[in-house]
């Protein structure tokens, strides 16, 4: 029998006042993998995370994490769980170190072991040389690198990244990619919403979209390009009134079609027949399924 999921959701709802921010969501995070959450500002991803750790507590439905069932039994699911939260929450007043020592208090780590906790932290987020910096001694990609490394302080079964890498360049961007790949190939289940398709595309076993509160598409990247966008776009640039027709074509003949500001993708190309537009052929990627589900654009 497989193991129990790292994460159920069935039907969870939360309301604040008159505005749904999780209305019906059903999500399942597989041990042992990385779900990434992709929608757009609005869409419930912060909530669903605040859902996960209790901060939150649900007006509707199931929710399992770890095989604890929430909220009566948020406080023994938070002990294995690591949170990376979107917001920077480290204490400057501290080092490194210090932070990371705290949190072997707080996720009460034996003494005997906490050192090595430390050491073994300091090391995935390579800031070993860097232990005895007070943290607003530290860049943008350190700090963040800090936050993961203190949610993985206490060797969590389940990793939260709300937004890990928002906010930073390309290249800080890139280590901390490197980062959560070692981690999930060490087997350590994550849950990551994300506004960065690539982000979703490269690090996540699966995706689930969301829109509106609800989860709209799930599945492997691959797999959701192939269903919803098909596998060749063709990509036609011009100005305003040329992208209209062709908007206005590809909609007459029930096309899938992806408007931007400064172009028009014709989805499923490589299934059309020959009256398609001129334009650059390409292959179809997971940015034109979020597009065409959600209607949003992503950064």
């Amino acid at each position: 029998m497989p193991p129990a999921p790292a994460i159920r959701l069935r039907g969870a709802v939360k309301r604040y006042g008159p505005i749904t921010a999780v209305a019906g969501l059903n999500l399942d995070v597989p041990t042992g993998t990385c779900v990434g959450l992709l929608g757009p500002n609005g869409a419930g991803k912060s909530t669903t995370m605040r859902l996960l750790t209790a901060q939150a507590i649900a007006d509707e439905g199931e929710i399992e994490v770890l095989g604890r069932t929430l909220p009566g039994d948020s406080k023994a699911a938070r002990a294995f769980m690591g949170v990376v939260p979107q917001q920077d929450n480290l204490d400057e007043a501290l080092t490194v170190e210090q932070n990371l020592l705290v949190f072997t208090y707080l996720y009460r780590v034996a003494r005997a072991e906490r050192k090595p906790a430390i050491e073994r932290a300091l090391q995935l987020a390579k800031l070993t040389d860097r232990r005895a910096s007070k943290v607003d001694e530290l860049s943008g990609g350190m700090r963040r690198r800090l936050l993961i490394a203190r949610a993985l302080v206490h060797r969590p079964q389940l990793l939260l990244l709300d937004e890990p890498t928002v906010g930073l360049d390309p290249q800080v961007r890139q280590e901390l990619w490197a980062l959560i790949g070692a981690l999930r190939a060490e087997g350590v289940s994550m849950l990551m919403s994300t506004h960065y398709i690539e982000e979703a595309a490269r690090l996540a076993d699966t995706v689930t979209i969301m829109a509106e509160g609800r989860a709209v598409a799930a599945g492997a990247p691959r797999e959701l390009v192939t269903k919803h966008a098909g596998r060749d776009a063709v990509e036609v640039y011009g100005p305003p009134p040329r992208l209209a027709e062709v908007e206005a074509h590809a909609h007459a003949r029930g096309w899938a079609v992806r408007r931007t500001g400064t172009s028009v993708s014709i989805l499923g190309a490589e299934a059309l027949d020959g009256d398609l537009p001129e334009g650059e052929r390409r292959a179809a990627n997971l940015e034109d399924v979020f597009v065409l589900l959600t209607g949003e654009e992503i950064e």
